[in-house]
């Protein structure tokens, strides 16, 4: 079995974030694309609506295939360690999101365009199916019982960073190119770059020790997907259910409003990228201070007050939205986004506490990936479906506080799960 020297806290949660931010981008490039240009190049027969809502379902596929991910990668994970999963999810999600910046458009291969969309988006979600368990799970495990919330967070801001470089490289492209050459070859660039990201996220990773929880194990799970669906298939339900919530909200302000404000309202690309991006780059930097109040308060109040803030907000978010006008949308975007986080930030310590060592990659992985599949993969058809028609699209609104309203009820089922030896509020102001 590979044995390395433990490696310092702040560089295993380095390698980790800039391992999620690379993975993440890949992911998110692709929405952002399927946002704004895949519609027209690969479904060109449709409507514009309906090209959107297909371009959106290939999106879609990825939330389906990261749950196999993550049942296969979670195998991996808890027979043969937390480390062999860190390299094979980033190499398959990077080879499948440059192959994307590869695959001819329908003008040039025909039906064959779409298909090939579809397939190495699943291989992207596949990837990303393993990276969460395996990135999380390692930082978790090397982590001190009383700021595990905190170095568990790290690998939870790679999804800001990732987003940030997306459409950070998007934006660059759309502000310098013209619409015919940006929907020429513009849009593929950002795919094409994910292959540097990707060397440089295998050489951070390849140093990296096995986790201690891993390496302590006296016996593994045989199956680790039997063990779980035998012995905890409530509990992984429950979870997916209370996470459906974090993803709901997070794509309908990251993807959908980027359709919604650029083609329904008028907004410029630029304008609506540039609000989005604002609010993740909070959402990244108050991920770690959120976390530590985890440490300090519990994981489960966190959530629950997350859950209540989303349901509470979801209405004010939409209108703000639907005013088109940039300061009130970036508004309407932060709150939604601080409710997010409120829950998020603490993710990463919550759910691997919540499984025993030896099936735990599998266990925290598959929850995780099932509430991308209700919350991540049907939000954006929803609300594109939803919003049709003139004025205030109330119904994307009733759609979002219906999810944070599932989420509350699956996150006051769980337990609470701060270890005993996290510092005490009582005792410290005692």
């Amino acid at each position: 079995m590979h044995r390395t020297a433990p490696p310092s806290l702040p560089r295993l949660a380095a390698a980790s974030l800039a391992g999620t931010a690379i993975e993440f981008y890949d992911f998110f490039i692709y929405g952002t694309a399927a946002a704004l240009v895949l519609g027209p190049l690969f479904f060109p027969t449709f409507s514009p609506l309906a090209g959107t809502l297909a371009a959106f379902a290939t999106f879609g596929v990825g939330f389906v295939a990261r749950p196999l991910g993550s049942v296969l990668f979670g195998h991996i994970g808890d027979r043969h360690g937390r480390r062999p999963v860190l390299i094979a999810s980033l190499l398959l999600t990077g080879v499948a999101t440059v192959a994307v910046g590869c695959v001819p458009t329908y003008e040039s291969i025909g039906i064959a365009a779409p298909v090939l969309l579809l397939v190495l988006r699943f291989l992207q979600g596949l990837g990303l199916g393993g990276e969460w368990g395996g990135a999380v799970l390692l930082t978790a495990e090397h982590a001190p019982a009383e700021r595990r919330g905190l170095w568990a967070s790290f690998p939870q801001v790679g999804p800001a960073v990732g987003f940030l470089l997306a459409n950070g490289i998007m934006l660059a492209l759309s502000a310098t190119l013209t619409e015919a050459q940006f929907a020429a070859w513009g849009w593929r660039v950002p795919f094409w770059i994910a292959g540097l990201l990707v060397a440089v996220g295998l050489a951070l990773r390849s140093s990296l020790a096995e986790s201690p929880d891993f390496l302590g194990l006296r016996e593994h799970a045989r199956v680790p997907l039997a063990e779980v669906v035998r012995d905890h298939w409530r509990l992984v339900l429950l979870t997916a259910g209370a996470l459906a919530v974090g993803y709901a909200v997070f794509y309908a302000v990251t993807t959908w409003s980027l359709s919604y404000g650029v083609e329904e309202l008028g907004v410029s690309r630029t304008v609506m990228l540039g609000c989005i991006m604002a609010v993740v780059v909070v959402k990244g930097a108050l991920t770690p201070v959120v976390a530590v109040l985890g440490d300090r308060y519990g994981r489960r109040p966190l959530c629950l007050l997350g859950c209540a803030a989303t349901a509470l907000w979801m209405f004010p978010m939409i209108a703000l939205l639907s005013t088109g006008q940039p300061l009130l949308m970036f508004t309407g975007f932060l709150v939604a986004m601080l409710a997010f986080i409120t829950m998020f930030a603490v993710i990463g310590a919550y759910l691997p506490e919540l499984y025993e060592p030896r099936m735990r990659c599998t266990g925290a992985a598959v929850g995780y990936n099932l509430g991308g599949v209700v919350g991540g993969a049907l939000t954006p058809i929803v609300a594109t479906a939803a919003a049709q028609g003139d004025g205030t699209p109330w119904g994307v609104a009733a759609y979002l506080t219906g999810i944070a309203l599932l989420s509350l009820g699956c996150f006051a089922l769980l337990p609470e799960t701060r270890p005993a030896t996290a510092p005490d509020p009582a005792a410290a102001t005692g």
